[in-house]
């Protein structure tokens, strides 16, 4: 009997590897990965606006409005509650790169407000900021980048036969995906404080 329970386990275990379980399994762990990636990449992002707020508010006080739009944009993003379950559900990872949209607008605005001001354009802090930003931004595009491929190639995987049996009967579904062109959750609420030194950026939320 023992013998014939054993065989009976290496059947199983032959069976689900040939009809993509391990595959899939691989495939969604790599979609997990990728989407940490993203998260991390925009809290970083994150991070850098309070600082860069009031950098550029002590060269432009009167921007009041792009200073508020900016900071808006970021509560919006710090407000909503982003976690792995949020990969399968496509109208919250809709309104997450909605968000996430708004902050890019918003930060586009405070650069351009930038230029107006040739004693903050060469100030030093101003200037690492900018770099950070920039830099980050990149960071960005890379990771929503990779998340896009691994989800298309999560969603062809589950789609193909015989694997599609697999993944209805482990219950493995279709994963929205956000496009190119327009991510532990982001929670931490900004602090900008208009009236005195710049605060140093939260610590990005480990994943």
């Amino acid at each position: 009997m023992k013998i014939l329970r054993a065989l009976v386990v290496l059947l199983l275990v032959a069976g689900l590897s040939g009809c993509g379980y391990n595959a899939i399994q691989r495939q969604d762990e790599s979609v997990k990965a990728a989407w940490s990636e993203v998260l991390n990449q925009y809290q970083r992002r994150a991070d850098l606006v309070p600082n860069l707020v009031n950098t550029v508010k002590g060269y432009a006080q009167h921007e009041e409005k792009v200073f508020t739009e900016v900071t808006n944009a970021r509560a919006k993003v710090g407000s909503m509650q982003v976690n792995a379950d949020t990969i399968n559900d496509a109208e919250k990872l809709k309104q997450f790169q909605a968000a996430q949209g708004e902050l890019s607008s918003a930060l586009s605005r405070l650069m351009v407000v930038s230029e107006n001001y040739p004693q903050l354009k060469a100030d030093g802090l101003f200037q690492n900021l900018q770099a950070q930003l920039e830099g980050t931004e990149n960071r960005v595009t890379v990771a929503r980048n990779r998340y896009v491929k691994e989800v298309q190639d999560y969603n062809s995987m589950i789609r193909t036969f015989p694997n599609n049996l697999t993944a209805k009967m482990f219950g493995y579904k279709v994963k929205p995906n956000f496009s190119v062109d327009n991510e532990k959750a982001i929670s931490t609420a900004p602090t900008v404080d208009f009236g005195g030194n710049a605060p140093a950026p939260a610590a990005s939320a480990a994943h």
